[in-house]
Formats: structure tokens, sequence, C-alpha cells
């Protein structure tokens, strides 16, 4: 499965994020919280602009739930280890992805599902990249998640294939992937868990 999530994405994860993770992991661990609230509200929004999508309607339905218990296993993890919960900007990285929708249907809906995929797949990659340096505890919930973010890596893709044609979606795979491989080796202003190669800050 590792094998067929690094080649759908363009590039690895920089050692110099790892690195960052491992330093803030209290600011790693509310993002993702946050990320996991993102993907099932994104999913619920889906459902109700695509309600006569039969198959997109089953599956999101689906991935909202699992996204909201990920949200919850997150919360918990944050109370354990005593992190308090406060606001932090979102980063650019899903924002930046979304700039590339076209926007007449049905290209919109099948480059939505698409840019989907590569966040669910960066998701999965960035898990495994940091399973092997954290503690027992935060190691094993991570390396649950590499399964379920894997399924929906591969249900976004079905469904992008499902609604739109292949040569063009192949084309707009290709397109995205230079795009999201540029926002990960490209300097960040901020760390967050989908963010690119942090900027040294001075001391």
């Amino acid at each position: 499965m590792l094998s067929e999530i690094r080649e759908f994405l363009g590039c690895a994860t920089p050692d110099a994020w790892v690195e960052a993770a491992l330093r803030d992991q209290a600011v790693m661990l509310i993002d993702h919280k946050n990320n996991e609230f993102k993907a099932a509200s994104t999913a619920l929004a889906l459902i109700a602009k695509y309600s006569a999508h039969e198959e997109l309607v089953n599956f999101m339905s689906r991935l909202a739930r699992e996204e909201l218990r990920h949200h919850e296993q997150v919360l918990a993890i944050l109370k354990k280890r005593g992190i308090p919960l406060r606001p932090i900007s979102a980063g650019r990285y899903a924002s930046s992805l979304r700039t590339v929708v076209r926007n007449h249907e049905p290209q919109k809906l099948v480059d939505t599902l698409i840019v989907g995929a590569f966040i669910e797949c960066r998701s999965c990659e960035r898990f495994a990249a940091l399973v092997d340096h954290l503690d027992a505890d935060l190691a094993k919930f991570y390396g649950s998640l590499l399964k379920s973010e894997a399924r929906h890596f591969q249900g976004y893709l079905s469904l992008a294939r499902r609604y739109g044609d292949d040569a063009d979606i192949d084309r707009r795979v290709a397109e995205i992937r230079e795009v999201e491989a540029g926002l990960i080796q490209s300097p960040d202003s901020e760390f967050r868990f989908h963010s690119g190669v942090p900027e040294v800050q001075a001391a």
C-alpha cells in the first residue's frame, strides 16, 4: 500500500518537516485534529452538493463518520497529554490545492475528488514518515490510521474515475501532483501537518 501511495505522490515528505513535527508535537496534534474535522465537513458538503450521486453519497457518509471518530481520538490524546486546545491558523496546503479546481461541471467534481485523493494520500504518507520516531502510544495510533487514510485516498480516486473521463483524470492527476509536490518541497512560513519545508526561525 505504501508503495502505491509513494508512486501517486510527486515527492516524499522532507526530513526537515519530520524534525519540525517532532519538535512541536502540540501543534502537530492540534492541526491534525482540525484536519480530521475539516475532512468530515468536506464529505458532508459534497453530500449536500451532489445529493443525486448515490455512490458518492454512500462513500462520503461513511467517510464523515470515520473522520469524526478520528477527530474524537485526537481530542482524547490531547487531553491525556495535557495539551490545551487553542485556535491555530490553517496552513496554505488545502486552500492552495483547491485553487486549481476547474469551475464547470462535471470537471469541478472530478478535480475536487482528485484534490481529496492527494490530501488523504499525503496524510497517509506523513503518518508513515512519523511513526518510527514517535512514542509507543502515538506511534500505535498513527500506525492504525495508515490503512484508513489509504482507503480514503483510493475511494476518492475511484469516485473521480466513476464521474470523469480516464484520459482527463490522468492529465489532471499529473498536473495536480506537480502543484502538490511544490507545496510540500517549498519553504513554508509556518509548521502545520501538511506544510512545506519549515523556514528557519531567527533566535
